[in-house]
C-alpha cells in the first residue's frame, strides 16, 4: 500500500481532489490518501498561524511520520500539483540510506507575492518540502512537539536530522516548478507553485489544460436513460 499525505486547505479544496484523481487513475497499486486538514489534527497541531504561511499545511506536512506511527515510508505532497505518471515509479524509488528523500531544487523566486496575495519567501532548500519520501522510522524527532514549536526554517531546512547526507534525492520531474523550470514532456508530477489554473489569474499557466482536463474527469459520472 502506497500511503499518500496530501496537504488541504479550504480555499484549494478543489486541486487537492483532482490531485488525488490524478494519482488514482494513473496507479499500478493500491494507494491510501491522507488529506492534512487542520479540522482533523485537533491536538497535533496547537502553534499560531504567521504571516509567512501561505498554506494551511505549511507545518502540519512534518507530522507525517508521527501519523504513520514512525513504520515504513510515506510520501508527503502539497495539493497544488498534478500527477501524470504512476505514482508507483515515485515509491519504488525508496532508498533505506535516507530519512528523507526529495527534490533538490535551487529555487529563488523573483515574485514577492503569490496566489491569494500569500507572501513569496526565498530561503535555502525552498520547495525541497514540497514533495517528500519519509523513511518514517527515521523521522522520530518530527513529534507533535517539535513540530508545533520549531521556526519554518528549523523544518523546511531539515535541521531535524543530523545532517544533509540524509537528504536523498529525486529526479526532477517528480516536482516540475511551474513557471520556473524550463517546460518539458517528460514530467511526471506538475508543481503550479506561484498558483495553478483553479485561480483565475493563473489559467493560462503551463499545464493548466492537463489540469482541466483531469478536472472533467474526476467530475465524471455516468447518468442512467
Amino acid at each position: 500500500m502506497i500511503r499518500v499525505f496530501i496537504g488541504f486547505d479550504p480555499r484549494e479544496t478543489v486541486a487537492w481532489h483532482v490531485l488525488v484523481h490524478s494519482i488514482l487513475s494513473r496507479s499500478s497499486a493500491p494507494v491510501s490518501f491522507v488529506p492534512l486538514a487542520l479540522n482533523n489534527l485537533e491536538g497535533l497541531m496547537w502553534r499560531e498561524r504567521n504571516n509567512l504561511q501561505s498554506t494551511d499545511f505549511s507545518f502540519s506536512r512534518f507530522l507525517t511520520p508521527y501519523l504513520s506511527g514512525y513504520e515504513g515510508w510515506s510520501i508527503f505532497m502539497d495539493c497544488d500539483m498534478l500527477v501524470l505518471d504512476d505514482i508507483a515509479k515515485l515509491w519504488n524509488m525508496r532508498d533505506e540510506k535516507y530519512s528523507v528523500m526529495c527534490v533538490k531544487h535551487d529555487h529563488k523566486p523573483r515574485e514577492s507575492i503569490k496566489f491569494l496575495n500569500a507572501p513569496q519567501t526565498a530561503y535555502g532548500k525552498k520547495n525541497w518540502s514540497s514533495v517528500m519520501l519519509f523513511n518514517n522510522a527515521r523521522c522520530k524527532s518530527l513529534t507533535p512537539e517539535y513540530v508545533n514549536a520549531a521556526t519554518g526554517l528549523e523544518l523546511h531546512q531539515f535541521k531535524w536530522l543530523e545532517g544533509d547526507d540524509q537528504i536523498g534525492e529525486l529526479p526532477p520531474e517528480w516536482n516540475h516548478l511551474v513557471g520556473y523550470d524550463e517546460p518539458a514532456k517528460s514530467v511526471s508530477n506538475v508543481h503550479y507553485t506561484i498558483g495553478g489554473p483553479y485561480f483565475r489569474e493563473y489559467v493560462d499557466c503551463e499545464y493548466a489544460a492537463e489540469w482541466l482536463s483531469d478536472r472533467d474527469r474526476m467530475l465524471r459520472v455516468d447518468q442512467r436513460d
